[in-house]
């Protein structure tokens, strides 16, 4: 019983940890052109936007326990804001690297992706994705947010666990694309309503009293951390 389950592990080790061969390039393009299609157009956006918030927040509890900081709870809310709260020293390298995590965790995360999809690695991308929104879940403290976890941790489970390696490719190279495009919109979002006089305590203003760095350096930060994502993410997953 024991060796049947140990080499039901190492099988199961096996499919993880091993490499699937890239789909098509037609595939490729097309979920780029999925991906756009919904962070270009503004009404599509409001809806897809969540699970970027999904991994902004994720960004900042990550990097709030890497640092050492408590993590109390995480909350998604239906505008497409979230709040990631943590308890710890209120200033520091540990509470400034947890307030930038946000704005640089999609883009971040979608390069990562890039990198393991460019290597072959689609179902551990997979695996990876699931166990991270099943972690975050538990640290959810509102409604609104365990709905949205459950739906989205919900979709990565299915496709994981059921679907075939052309459906499993096409979705990760989906989810990767829109990682890298869709991490690149909030910062010039951002930056544009605390032009019209709101959003006076952004990730950005946080960063600015913690470090007494102006707003506008942060943000070029922002910026430049998503568009270098986009650019090198591209090329891995186009294989350039």
């Amino acid at each position: 019983m024991d060796s049947t389950a140990t080499a039901s592990l190492a099988s199961l080790w096996d499919e993880v940890s091993g490499t699937q061969p890239d789909p098509d390039l037609w595939v490729v393009i097309a979920a780029l052109g999925l991906a756009l299609a919904v962070v270009i157009p503004h009404g599509l956006w409001r809806i897809s936007r969540n699970a970027i918030t999904i991994a902004h927040e994720g960004g900042h509890g990550l990097v709030a326990l890497l640092t050492g900081r408590t993590l109390t709870g995480i909350r998604l809310h239906s505008d497409t804001s979230g709040l990631t709260v943590s308890r710890g020293k209120p200033h520091g390298i540990g509470m400034i690297l947890t307030a930038a995590a946000g704005y640089t965790a999609p883009p971040l995360l979608g390069l990562g992706g890039a990198a393991l999809l460019g290597a072959g690695r689609i179902t551990l991308l997979l695996w990876l994705a699931t166990a991270l929104l099943l972690a975050m879940l538990v640290m959810i403290r509102n409604a609104y947010g365990a709905l949205t976890m459950i739906i989205t941790g919900g979709l990565f489970v299915v496709v994981s666990w059921l679907a075939g390696p052309q459906v499993q490719a096409a979705f990760a190279y989906v989810v990767v694309w829109f990682l890298l495009l869709g991490g690149v919109r909030p910062a010039f979002e951002l930056q544009a309503k605390r032009a019209r006089g709101g959003a006076g305590d952004s990730d950005a203003d946080q960063l600015s009293r913690l470090t007494h760095v102006p707003a506008g350096l942060w943000f070029f930060l922002f910026h430049a951390v998503s568009l270098c994502s986009l650019i090198g993410g591209g090329r891995w997953l186009l294989g350039l």
